[in-house]
């Protein structure tokens, strides 16, 4: 099973928003690098749910339900979506400052790609950002 990050803006799709549907189509990415993770993706695949812009934090788990198909949100059909389901919230969310200040994430591409909007985590750093959360996924 592979681990992952989405990060959405909360004025567009929260949390709370992915909460109250059984499942969502993750859509509307436009960029070859993280259209690539959305390909890579499998069912039962976990990833973090981030809030981006003003939070820039972890606030969720969730696990995608659908492999990759085109995105409704393209009329051109170049790009892809994948369908997730809300797991469970963090108990306390992690934000980007704590990530930052852990020698134990440097390599997360949440640091090193902050602009890249989809990207895969590996199992050490899920595990200890599962941990600051407070949460097992």
């Amino acid at each position: 099973m592979a681990r992952w990050l989405l990060k959405s803006e909360p004025g567009c799709w929260s949390w709370d928003d992915q909460t109250k549907v059984v499942t969502e189509p993750w859509s509307g990415v436009r960029n070859h690098q993280a259209a690539k993770s959305l390909r890579a993706m499998r069912p039962g695949d976990r990833a973090f749910f981030y809030h981006s812009v003003d939070e820039k934090r972890i606030v969720g788990v969730v696990e995608v339900v659908r492999e990759a198909y085109p995105d409704p949100t393209d009329p051109d059909g170049r790009w892809v979506a994948v369908d997730v389901k809300a797991v469970t919230p963090l108990a306390n969310p992690v934000t980007l400052a704590q990530i930052k200040h852990d020698p134990r994430l440097e390599t997360l591409p949440l640091i090193r790609q902050s602009r890249l909007s989809v990207m895969p985590v590996d199992d050490e750093a899920w595990e200890i950002l599962c941990g600051l959360g407070r949460v097992q996924a």
